[in-house]
């Protein structure tokens, strides 16, 4: 199995690969971290985007997307642009896109410790996030089972 993690940090979607293989997991290389979208995207500049995704999950054979849930109101909530990311990605055909929030990833750190430091995984800082959604989707989905 293999899945991208998203976090929407303003108009970026900071992406992180992960993979699953007879057990162990992998830290596939990628092309990209992140992807932008102006604040005054028009239409070709959305499926530009929309595109670029795409073409990252054919190229690298994702079989689901796993995006970092965001509050609607309040202090933290999501702008406009992060959005229309959502809706991007959603809207790819064929692709399977799932939400995660906070604290279904803490509960599923806490109960599935990443068994090393993330400093060594060779990802950047930013990636962070975007990761820990990605690697909570895929212990829940491995353990939800029992």
């Amino acid at each position: 199995m293999r899945v991208c993690g998203v976090e929407i940090q303003g108009s970026e979607a900071v992406i992180s690969l992960l993979a699953l293989d007879k057990g162990l997991f992998e830290l596939p290389e990628c092309r990209t971290r992140k992807f932008l979208l102006k604040d005054d995207a028009d239409q070709a500049l959305f499926k530009k985007f929309q595109f670029d995704f795409a073409k990252l999950v054919e190229d690298y054979k994702i079989e689901k997307v796993v995006i970092k849930s965001r509050p609607q109101k309040g202090k933290f909530a999501g702008g406009a642009v992060g959005f229309k990311i959502e809706a991007a990605i959603q809207l790819i055909d064929g692709l399977t896109v799932e939400f995660i929030n906070g604290n279904t990833i803490k509960e599923q750190i806490k109960r599935n410790p990443i068994a090393i430091d993330f400093a060594v995984t060779g990802l950047k800082k930013f990636q962070e996030a975007a990761f820990t959604a990605a690697y909570a989707n895929m212990t829940e989905s491995m353990y939800s089972k029992d």
